[in-house]
């Protein structure tokens, strides 16, 4: 093959759940030209990766020239021989068909199965209904499917310039080197309001990891969320909590952010992520999602879950009274939080930060 385009996932998280897929179908085919078709606001998820010659980007409700007709007119133009399909949409076999990529691989869902060359099948139970295993292993069966050794669950991401240098800024405006360690917290989540911890948990958590620990915690925020990280830091009532929320914020920042951190503790959101590919422990609370689906078989990873009759639901707005993040308590957390830290001790972050 030599040219294969990748269409990404929708999602940040599942992008980066993407990359040991990706990674084995580079190897594989290491003189192919590669091309990620993906949503803008992906496409800089993997930034300063070397995988990929070009990014096209595709959004319906985007600029002209990112719509369904430019760019299959694009694809056509670029004589693809395979599309690996990582979403699962009719839009994007759609695309992909439009664009005349001559073996189209994707799973058979959502009515486009006579769009694909090459048909997988979600694994079902006895009735027919989609079982929830890790995503990471159906992206792996995409790359298989072409060929690739088998790609493991190592995922990788990589920093630019850019990202760096705002990241050594703001550990140069916060003093965060004169700290032992640094903790993240993580807040938010794009898939809806039922996955966000309260506020005032956080701050709690806050407080109490720089009075028993002398850590100091940055609170991470997306463009949405900075009214929360500075209500966080805010409400902690302690000089050692600071939000990044008033930083220029960018991908590029929140993975340089993340790569430097001791402990990073998250909503089950695109930055958990993050850190197990930079190989950062990663403390997730989850309330209504399956951890079954974004399971990622990282060894740093400890997943928090309070049981409750009514989930996990997958809803994205909880219609009773969100008790599965709200029974969830900040010293169940630090608890967890203390053993990631005395497990899995990082010196390489104090150099970062010491070099910063």
């Amino acid at each position: 093959m030599n040219r294969i385009a990748l269409f990404l996932p929708n999602w940040i998280g599942d992008v980066v759940m993407a990359t040991p897929a990706i990674r084995a179908v580079r190897e594989r085919y290491p003189a192919a030209e590669l091309t990620a078709v993906c949503k803008p606001y992906v496409a800089d998820t993997l930034a300063g990766a070397p995988w990929f010659r070009e990014t096209i980007l595709f959004d319906k409700r985007g600029p002209k020239d990112q719509r369904l007709w430019p760019v299959a007119r694009r694809l056509r133009r670029g004589g693809f021989d395979a599309a690996l399909l990582f979403p699962n949409s009719f839009r994007a076999a759609a695309l992909a068909r439009l664009g005349g990529c001559r073996e189209i691989v994707g799973f058979s869902r959502y009515g486009r199965s006579l769009l694909l060359t090459q048909r997988l099948h979600p694994k079902t139970d006895f009735w027919g209904r989609t079982v929830p295993i890790p995503i990471v292993d159906d992206y792996n069966r995409l790359a298989l499917a072409i060929g690739t050794d088998e790609p493991g669950h190592r995922m990788e991401l990589h920093t630019t310039p850019a990202g760096e240098a705002a990241a050594n800024d703001a550990w140069n405006r916060f003093s965060l080197a004169k700290y032992p360690s640094v903790i993240g917290m993580n807040p938010g989540a794009a898939f809806g309001a039922a996955k966000h911890w309260p506020v005032e948990s956080f701050a709690a958590l806050a407080r109490m990891i720089t009075q028993r620990t002398g850590a100091a915690v940055v609170v991470l925020s997306g463009p949405s969320e900075r009214e929360i990280a500075r209500k966080i830091a805010d409400d902690s009532r302690s000089p050692h909590v600071f939000s990044l929320g008033d930083s220029p914020l960018s991908l590029a920042f929140t993975k340089s952010v993340v790569k430097r951190l001791d402990l990073l503790i998250t909503t089950d959101s695109g930055p958990r992520h993050f850190a197990a590919a930079f190989d950062r422990p990663v403390l997730t609370l989850f309330g209504p999602t399956h951890i079954e689906w974004t399971e990622t078989y990282f060894a740093k990873a400890v997943h928090i879950q309070k049981k409750v009759a009514c989930g996990p639901c997958q809803k994205r707005v909880c219609p009773l009274d969100h008790c599965c993040m709200r029974d969830l308590s900040p010293e169940t957390v630090f608890a967890a939080a203390q053993g990631l830290l005395a497990k899995f001790p990082l010196p390489l972050a104090g150099e970062v930060r010491r070099a910063a």
